[in-house]
């Protein structure tokens, strides 16, 4: 049986104290080395923002993968974090990584979908730094709770569109469309208005993140 470590990752201290999220990530992993026939080692677990590159445990998983020759399992693909250069840091440790959620998915794919995730994260950042400024320029005083209010309504909205483009989606497919690349030339083809504003065009990490929620 091929040797496999899990690493883990709960954003905020109080998910590592609780288990919260924990222990999902803990039985996807169990059934996953399970049905591939992969022995767990070793694991590792983090608590870490998933913007920060720095992640001490990470390095540790991937200096126990190289040295036992162990292939890295993660339980969720969002947990290889938010951001291109520690993708990039990742991928360049030559480490065989798996994510068990989209175990399918290449190292192409999982730099686009974190190239994705930042450029969205920024988006969120950009209108949330907005709607203070216009805030402010009116007479409103907004402390903390007011800025994570407004960061919470902008994720609403992406999540909400989701949901609107899913029967978009799922007709395509019944269709034929069926490939991410397929889909994403097929809706800038219709000129299928994207989140932000008609014109813009579609991309493979929109449509794959819209196509996980289908």
């Amino acid at each position: 049986m091929k040797p496999a470590i899990p690493y883990y990752r709960v954003s905020t201290a109080r998910q590592g104290q609780s288990g919260l999220g924990l222990e999902a990530q803990k039985k996807a992993v169990r059934d996953f080395a399970k049905v591939n026939s992969l022995r767990l080692v070793k694991e590792f677990t983090e608590v870490e923002s998933g913007s920060r590159n720095k992640r001490p445990v990470l390095q540790q998983a991937i200096a126990a993968c190289k040295a036992d020759e162990a292939l890295l399992l993660i339980a969720k693909l969002d947990r290889l974090g938010r951001n291109v250069l520690f993708i990039s840091t990742l991928m360049e440790s030559r480490v065989e990584f798996v994510a068990v959620d989209n175990p399918s998915a290449n190292k192409f794919i999982v730099h686009i979908m974190a190239a994705f995730a930042e450029h969205e994260r920024d988006l969120i950042s950009a209108r949330t730094k907005a709607a203070l400024k216009a805030a402010k320029s009116r007479g409103v005083e907004l402390g903390a709770n007011g800025k994570y209010i407004l960061s919470e309504r902008n994720r609403e909205a992406s999540k909400a569109f989701a949901e609107k483009m899913k029967p978009i989606v799922e007709r395509l497919q019944k269709e034929g469309f069926t490939t991410v690349r397929e889909i994403t030339a097929e809706l800038n083809r219709r000129n299928v208005p994207t989140y932000h504003e008609q014109g813009r065009r579609w991309h493979l990490a929109t449509v794959h993140k819209i196509l996980k929620s289908v």
